[in-house]
This record gives C-alpha cells, sequence and structure tokens, in this order.
C-alpha cells in the first residue's frame, strides 16, 4: 500500500516552519475520532467531523498505545491481522488519522477523550510549565499535584454521551481508574478494570452488547513500552506486536450484532541510535542551555522557557544551532502555524514553551542529569514526522 499523501519535506529542505506538517484538526486527528462516533449515536453537542466514517449502533475503541501507522506497515508478519485492515482504515479510504502535536500519551489520550485539540484541553506535552507555579509539570504522571479539573475543565465525550442515554463504558487497567489523567480524559459512564489483554477484550466485547447504544473504550499500553525500553527491533517490541495482533482479532471475533471496533493509537515512535550525532544532551550543552530557565517537553517535542528578557536570544540559539534538525518556532509561531489546533485557551497559552522545537530528523535533545530515564530510553516520539504522527483508525463491523 503506497503511503498516503503527506505535506513533509525531504531531508534536504530548509525547515521553515511552513514545512512542518500540521495535523488535520477538525477533519481527521484523533481528536475528531469521538465526537464522531457519538453524533452518530445522537448525542447533542457532537459533530460529525470525520466524514468517512458511518455511524454504527455500538462502537468500540481500542487503542494500543505506541503502535502507529507506518509500525503496523512495516511489520506484516508479526501483525498479520492488523496488517490485513489497513485498507479498512478511516471508513475504508486507507488511510491514517494524525495524533496531534506533540505526538505523546498525555496529550493524545486527552485529545481522545475529550474531542479537543491540544490547545483547548491543555495538555500541551509530557511536561510543560504550570504558570500559576512557574513548576513543570509532567502531566502524564501528574506530578507536582494540581487539580485536574482546574487543569482540564471541559467535559469528555464519554460523559456528553452517558447524560444522553448512550452505554459507556472504559475497559483498562485496574491501575489507571483514578489516575487524574483518567479523571479529566477518559472518565464517564462506567470503569471495568481488567489486568489481563485476554479479560479485557471479552469484556469489551460484552460491554459493546450490554445496550441497543454503547460507547466503550479499551487500551493496551506494553506496546509502548518495550518500544522505549527496547526499541522496534528488539525481540521484546516484536513479541508485544504478535500479542496485540492476536488481541484485536479476538476482540473482532466477538463482537455483537450492529457493532463497530475501531483500532487506533496515541502515537508512532522511532528508534533513536546511541551516539553524539544522534542525541544532543541539553545538560552539556552550554550554548543550547543560555538563557533557559526550563527545558520541558520531551526529546522529540521541547517546550524551552527562557529567563526574563531571554526569549529572543534563546530562539535565535535554538534556530541556529538545530534548525536543519528540527523545526524550531516561537510560541506565537507555533500558535499561529496551528501546531496546537486552530486556537490556544487564554489559560492554556503560558504553558507552551517560549521556544517550541519539534524533530524533523532522526534526532532527539536528551536532558542526561534531569532525565535520567527519558534519556536512556531507545524508542522515542514526540514530534510531527510521519512515524510519529500517523495514527491508524482499522475498523471492523459486525
Amino acid at each position: 500500500m503506497a503511503l498516503p499523501d503527506w505535506p513533509y519535506e525531504d531531508d534536504t529542505a530548509p525547515l521553515a516552519l511552513s514545512t512542518a506538517p500540521v495535523p488535520e484538526y477538525g477533519s481527521g486527528s484523533l481528536a475528531d475520532l469521538l465526537p464522531t462516533l457519538a453524533a452518530g449515536l445522537g448525542v447533542p453537542g457532537c459533530t460529525s467531523a470525520i466524514p468517512e466514517l458511518a455511524p454504527a449502533d455500538r462502537n468500540c475503541v481500542f487503542l494500543i498505545d505506541g503502535l502507529g501507522w507506518e509500525q503496523i506497515r512495516a511489520h506484516p508478519d508479526e501483525a498479520p491481522y492488523l496488517h490485513s485492515l489497513l485498507a479498512t482504515s478511516r471508513g475504508g479510504t486507507g488511510r491514517p488519522l494524525t495524533a496531534g502535536f506533540p505526538a505523546t500519551t498525555a496529550t493524545s489520550l486527552a485529545s481522545v477523550g475529550t474531542g479537543l485539540p491540544p490547545g483547548a484541553h491543555g495538555l500541551t506535552g509530557y511536561t510543560t510549565r504550570n504558570p500559576e507555579t512557574g513548576e513543570l509539570m509532567n502531566q502524564l504522571r501528574w506530578r507536582p499535584w494540581t487539580d485536574p479539573h482546574v487543569w482540564q475543565p471541559y467535559p469528555t465525550v464519554f460523559q456528553l454521551a452517558d447524560a444522553a442515554g448512550v452505554y459507556t463504558a472504559q475497559v483498562s487497567s485496574p491501575d489507571f481508574q483514578n489516575t487524574p489523567l483518567t479523571k479529566i480524559a477518559l472518565s464517564g459512564g462506567t470503569f471495568r478494570g481488567k489486568l489481563t489483554g485476554e479479560d479485557r477484550m471479552d469484556l469489551a466485547a460484552a460491554q459493546l452488547g450490554a445496550a441497543d447504544r454503547s460507547l466503550i473504550y479499551t487500551y493496551y499500553s506494553e506496546v509502548d513500552g518495550k518500544g522505549h525500553r527496547f526499541g522496534m527491533e528488539s525481540d521484546a517490541w516484536r513479541g508485544q506486536l504478535m500479542y496485540v495482533d492476536r488481541l484485536v482479532q479476538r476482540l473482532a471475533e466477538q463482537l455483537p450484532p450492529r457493532s463497530a471496533l475501531y483500532v487506533t493509537a496515541d502515537h508512532g515512535m522511532i528508534d533513536i541510535p546511541f551516539d553524539e550525532e544522534s542525541r544532543i544532551d541539553f545538560d552539556e550543552d552550554w550554548e543550547l542551555g543560555a538563557g533557559v530557565a526550563l527545558l520541558g517537553g520531551e526529546g522529540r517535542a521541547r517546550h524551552v522557557y527562557a529567563v526574563p528578557g531571554a526569549r529572543s536570544d534563546v530562539l535565535a540559539v535554538w534556530r541556529e544551532v538545530l534548525g536543519e534538525q528540527f523545526w524550531v518556532a516561537s510560541r506565537d509561531e507555533a500558535i499561529a502555524a496551528g501546531w496546537f489546533g486552530p486556537a490556544v485557551d487564554e489559560r492554556v497559552y503560558g504553558r507552551i514553551g517560549d521556544v517550541v522545537a519539534a524533530a524533523h530528523a532522526d534526532v532527539v535533545i536528551t536532558a542526561s542529569r534531569r532525565e535520567p530515564h527519558e534519556s536512556a530510553m531507545v524508542g522515542m516520539h514526540g514530534s510531527m514526522t510521519p512515524a510519529e504522527q500517523l495514527v491508524p483508525l482499522l475498523e471492523v463491523r459486525s
């Protein structure tokens, strides 16, 4: 299958901001999926934003953490069932969705659950500055603590669907039931915790058939976990891909009548070599660190917060040093370009870096002292390249 049209330049092109492939907010991003399904179920306030999808009475979204479109295409032997469904993606067009920027779990799960782009829901990266405290906030682990419903005040699509009489449920690991991220991104209806992947598939199918109209979400994380730790060339990652391929088939074979199963992901991933050219250590680079008060985001999607009065200088230096490998934008340039969606809420504006750097080349900005765990990862994600940004929307109907 040919790669769908994707507006990015090759490695020889200048990294003008106009060449950055902005996600398809409003018509083909993760934020558009649940509103489209809910609109098909007659939920007030939800709009059918992905025109290729036909309504179904019972809808199940299975989100596989870290399994992007490119990874499925590249591994037909390990994922024969998923690979066989590529032509069904996005309503039978054979096209992927875009994750949204940055392509990272906290941001994407918030986009899925709220039906809003990052500029509205406000989870604009792995770590971002809290303008109220001046501290970096980890939006995946929710540290340091802040009130979740102040940080993200919008209702989830599940809450809207539940209020409209649609049966809604989330089937996931019990560990996630009471996390702040679940509360502000995926709550609404019933949470059903199951430890094993097989039990989740069986319960998701049962929940799907529990009512005439249903909206069910289920999730699996270990493809992403093994990719981060060992990389996608590892036996551990390939084993997880084979396992999740069987899980999808198991769920698909149990769909009750009038159901649609959608298999998607929060982002893709690329492996980054362990060499000085591929891993730029911020903690050892005095030039990149000059004038920087806080370093947020993650290796391939950095939020850079300048000390007072140094914003222009930091932008100039980061562009000079990284401009051939990263799209480097000021906060206002990134917002104007639509990286975080068509608009950014006032409460979200200060969470975005004074400088935002999104990787184009196979390179990361690590921080060996302040981020030792993240800096040791093999697989990385966050930016707008196809390997990270494109996610499947595979479909099975009964």
